[in-house]
């Protein structure tokens, strides 16, 4: 119904691109906590970066469906870290590029971000705002022909390596929300420092808080128009939602899979544990529950491919599909017994990388609110304009 034979031979080369390039590198990564940066000059090579951007920029323009099957694979690789450091780049970073940048952003960073040749991080969350955006307190004033940016992010993904940061900021602080602007701002500037974030899970990305310190900043490396940076967030905040939910469903039913194997192979009291009606319908109904994500999912990356604006149900995905998630994830460590508590099988790691999901993008208390507010309250939310 959405998946092409296109779609599917794209799944295969890509699950065969990552058996052979990433698969071997990742406990190594892991252990790190980061990305080598030579792996996105081989996802920029093979054209993973520009699934859904201009060909004019080195894109492919393909349809989301790419998108889901490029977030789906990554989960398959047992590192919500390294999936993390790729899709941040590419559907966080790179979408503002996009969508607000002026054609000299584009040629600046934007290409080069599809070649792999230079990878961004997204810096939105401070030390005391996460999910309430429009209170913000970093502030970016203009003299001449900069900005002075002053301030600090945190829990930013890519936050440490990254070459370019993408960084929202008060303008007009007096305006609230509506003061709001986005900038790209240059690694190596002066007053800027990034300091590593070690995290329960998720090791393999570089996560960050990041100090701003009377940066300076070109004023043609505004995104968009000055002020309206508060609107693009929230227009973006729905398509990262919903990879948010895909990411989800797809670790979800690698556990799942995972857990299915182990247990045809495993075996009790002279029998295979498959065989156990408790655990039986435990799978089932652990089936169920990822199927319903999957088929929501796939409907909302639908109306999103034609351009609908689907905050409520993105906001949905993200709430219900990182909550089945850690379920199915939690249940599935239980089905491997002790085996499931030790660190040479995925469970383990599963787990702690899939609890940043009712948390990252928007926790899921604060998606409870906003989707409540569009039910009981009758709240629009609009798409932004540039």
């Amino acid at each position: 119904m959405y998946f092409t034979e296109e779609h599917d031979a794209f799944r295969q080369s890509f699950q065969d691109f990552l058996q052979k390039e990433v698969v071997p590198n990742i406990n190594e990564w892991e252990e790190k906590g980061f990305v080598d940066k030579n792996i996105y000059k081989k996802f920029g090579e093979m054209g993973y970066f520009g699934l859904n951007y201009p060909e004019d920029q080195g894109g492919l323009n393909l349809d989301l469906f790419y998108m889901v099957v490029f977030l789906e694979e990554l989960q398959k690789v047992n590192s919500g870290g390294f999936a993390a450091a790729m899709w941040a780049h590419t559907y966080l970073a790179m979408t503002h590029l996009n969508a607000e940048g002026s054609d000299f952003i584009k040629e600046k960073y934007l290409t080069p971000s599809i070649e792999g040749d230079m990878v961004g991080c997204l810096c939105v969350t401070e030390p005391f705002g996460g999910s309430d955006v429009a209170g913000m307190r970093t502030t970016a004033v203009k003299k001449g022909d900069k900005y002075i940016i002053n301030g600090s992010k945190t829990f930013i993904t890519n936050g440490v390596y990254s070459d370019y940061l993408v960084v929202a900021a008060k303008t007009q602080p007096e305006l609230g929300n509506k003061g709001m602007s986005i900038f790209v701002v240059d690694r190596e500037s002066v007053g800027l420092s990034s300091t590593a974030l070690v995290k329960l899970g998720w090791k393999a990305s570089d996560t960050a808080e990041i100090a701003f310190d009377n940066v300076e900043v070109p004023a043609e490396n505004l995104l968009g128009e000055e002020g309206k940076g508060f609107g693009y967030i929230m227009q973006h905040f729905a398509s990262e939602r919903v990879i948010m939910g895909v990411n989800a469903h797809a670790r979800a039913e690698f556990a799942l899979e995972y857990a299915i194997q182990y247990m045809s192979e495993r075996t009790a009291f002279g029998k295979t544990i498959d065989s156990f009606q408790a655990l039986r319908h435990k799978v089932a109904e652990m089936a169920s529950e990822i199927e319903m994500c999957k088929e929501f999912n796939y409907s909302i990356i639908n109306r999103l491919d034609k351009g609908r604006y689907v905050v409520k149900e993105a906001s949905m995905s993200k709430l219900m599909s990182t909550k089945i998630a850690d379920g199915v994830i939690y249940e599935c460590l239980q089905l491997l017994g002790g085996y499931g508590y030790m660190e040479d099988y995925p469970m383990a790691r599963l787990l702690r990388d899939s609890r940043l999901g009712p948390i990252g993008g928007g926790t899921s208390e604060i998606l409870r609110e906003i989707i409540a507010k569009m039910i009981i309250d009758k709240k629009e939310y609009k798409p932004s304009t540039k």
